[in-house]
């Protein structure tokens, strides 16, 4: 089935962007609603799906970016790279689960959850573009708060931060000591992109 107009449009731009474009950016070119747009692009997606493409269009927040399909990604790595595929320690792929269930957390914050320095592992996520710096925290020598990137929703299938897993639900006892109450099973989403490999702690 041929694209309409529109979808070819978007395709280009999307294409020739190679980054998140975001919904305003289409509608001002397009001079469409953005409830539009996402009809367009859900169109888009399912012929994708239906010719069985390498690419596809994934949605994060409220950004649009013409991706290849993640299953094909062993084949394309070696055509831009030839170091070793990232990898992330227990440690830090530890910290990262704080920082995305706790936006806008500081260091400190983070040492007190895991009780171990978080030094060496929040720089490296800095280095990996999964985490980012959110400002600064209203306290006494404003320590600086960080949040997960777009590059971390891509990386793990996710287009927001609400389709995280919920976390397992507990209750105190009477001896105030942590007692598992509803434990959620729900599975990690699929990661895009990277490879995480959980190896030598930091």
């Amino acid at each position: 089935m041929a694209f309409s107009k529109e979808e070819s449009i978007i395709e280009a731009m999307l294409f020739a962007a190679g980054r998140e474009v975001s919904v305003k950016e289409l509608t001002n070119v397009l001079e469409l609603g953005a409830e539009d747009i996402d009809k367009i692009i859900l169109k888009m997606k399912s012929e994708y799906v239906a010719r069985n493409s390498g690419i596809e269009i994934i949605k994060v927040d409220n950004n649009y970016q013409l991706c290849t399909k993640k299953e094909y990604y062993e084949y394309i790595y070696p055509l831009f790279d030839n170091r070793a595929k990232p990898n992330i320690s227990n440690a830090a792929l530890e910290t990262l689960s704080i920082i995305a269930y706790n936006p806008n957390i500081t260091r400190s914050q983070i040492e007190a959850i895991r009780g171990v320095s978080a030094d060496g592992t929040v720089y490296k996520l800095l280095e990996f573009d999964l985490i980012e710096e959110a400002g600064k925290l209203d306290a006494p020598g404003r320590p600086t708060m960080y949040k997960v990137t777009n590059k971390f929703m891509k990386m793990f299938g996710i287009s927001s931060l609400e389709e995280l897993p919920e976390l397992p639900r507990y209750k105190l006892d009477e001896n105030e000591q942590i007692v598992i109450d509803d434990v959620m099973e729900a599975p990690m989403p699929e990661r895009e992109g990277e490879e995480i490999k959980e190896n030598e702690e930091n």
